[in-house]
């Protein structure tokens, strides 16, 4: 199976125990829309360079999750890095705001988990958020 179909089945059928916070959790409602989805891999990638991995990773990973979640509900996903770092990221509906939030980062036995202040957020202004 490859790289792609794994990152495919994880951002699909992992559902998380652990919920952030009293977030209002939502999806990204137009994720097909290009604007949406070149925020959304923009943001997306930024937060992973920020997490130390590299440009062409962060970007690549970027632009498969955009695509594979345009069916994703309003739940956390997981992204799943070569590096062997699994990050957690959910959608807010903060009105009039759509945001996303990095709230957990797993690397082998090491975990590390925020869902009061968020490890990292970016909105997504040309993105539409629903419940």
């Amino acid at each position: 199976m490859s790289f792609t179909s794994h990152l495919a089945i994880l951002a699909s059928l992992v559902t998380l125990a652990l919920t952030p916070g009293c977030a209002t959790i939502g999806r990204v409602g137009n994720l097909t829309d290009i604007a949406c989805q070149s925020t959304f891999s923009q943001a997306l990638s930024s937060v992973l360079v920020e997490q130390d991995e590299t440009q062409e990773i962060a970007d690549s990973l970027a632009e498969r999750t955009a695509k594979n979640l345009s069916d994703h509900g309003p739940r956390p996903f997981l992204v799943a890095s070569p590096s062997g770092t699994d990050y957690t990221f959910f959608v807010q509906l903060k009105k009039p705001e759509c945001l996303l939030r990095l709230y957990g980062r797993r690397r082998g036995f090491v975990s590390y988990t925020n869902n009061l202040t968020y490890i990292a957020t970016k909105p997504l202004p040309h993105c539409v958020c629903s419940e």
